[in-house]
């Protein structure tokens, strides 16, 4: 047996000890030295779960900024701004559908281009109804008519007959149905909403007209359709500024009845549309929508 001083006693079971852990590794109770420096560990006082590192949003798996919807073009509520003129040519590829305001617009302007289909007496209310226009021998609505050919603008000029009816919301439902056809029949085509040009209320007493026709309302009516034009992304045409006086009527010397533009009057008309146009690709950079209801579009052909 050997004869060991305390001091070689103590050193080898120190050495015993330190062997026996290298072969055991550490204990459930926790090891007697921290862990590797290369793995992090989460400790909570409170032994709730640790929370979960940061993680990007969502809504962007790349951890940038969700990117800024576009910035619209062109502002549906406000009428068309002033734009740079264009020349006659412009109105090559035009369709115009109204009345017979637009019928004497279209003879008496100069304009000397644009399909005209218009109708003397023609109410929005009859627009997908009455046979109004005669085509090789054939009658067709204005819409049906429409639907014939492929335009690149079609400008709506109806509301003066209306005024009678004294119907006010009809007359809006019918201005959304009119707008929501038109674009289903022509989806490349820029649409135009042309607001009433007032009247001239004494001249139309003084030749016997209609007691109905009144500024008061047409002005109720422009409302309505820039209404309409608004909420469903057509240009608004706002002439009506454009031809009041002072005392809110149509100049005396603009008309002989009080409603129907003299020649020289029909050439401010066709100057204004000249300097408001707008392109297509501005009003729809993705393309105009096709997928709305269009009421009021029985009879008109398919396209």
């Amino acid at each position: 047996m050997l004869h060991l001083s305390p001091g070689r006693w103590a050193a080898l079971l120190s050495a015993a000890a330190f062997a026996a852990v290298l072969i055991a590794g550490p204990t459930l109770s926790g090891p007697a030295s921290g862990p590797p420096q290369t793995e992090k560990t989460m400790v909570s006082s409170s032994n709730q779960p640790a929370p979960l590192p940061d993680t990007p949003d969502a809504s962007d798996a790349s951890g940038l900024p969700a990117p800024e919807p576009p910035t619209p073009l062109y502002d549906f509520t406000q009428p068309a701004p002033e734009s740079p003129p264009v020349d006659n040519s412009y109105f090559q590829d035009a369709a115009f559908v109204g009345d017979s305001r637009t019928d004497g617009f279209l003879i008496y302007s100069g304009i000397g281009c644009g399909k005209n289909l218009t109708s003397n007496g023609l109410s929005i209310f009859k627009l997908a109804e009455k046979k109004a226009l005669t085509i090789n021998g054939e009658t067709y609505t204005l819409l049906e008519a429409l639907a014939l050919e492929q335009y690149g603008k079609v400008y709506l000029s109806l509301g003066v007959n209306e005024l009678g009816y004294r119907d006010d919301e009809g007359f809006y439902q019918s201005y959304v149905d009119a707008i929501r056809t038109i674009r289903s029949l022509q989806p490349n085509a820029v649409l135009y909403i042309q607001g009433l040009i007032p009247l001239n209320e004494q001249m139309i007493a003084q030749s016997g007209g209609r007691d109905y026709l009144t500024n008061e309302h047409l002005r109720t009516y422009n409302d309505l359709m820039r209404r309409a034009a608004q909420e469903e992304q057509a240009v608004f045409l706002d002439l009506y500024p454009v031809f009041v006086n002072e005392d809110g009527q149509l100049p005396a010397e603009a008309s002989k009845d009080g409603v129907h533009l003299k020649s020289d009057w029909c050439k401010q008309w066709l100057a204004y549309l000249q300097t408001h146009t707008v392109d297509f690709e501005t009003l729809y950079p993705a393309g105009v929508q096709t997928d709305c209801p269009a009421s009021g579009t029985e009879g008109v052909p398919a396209t």
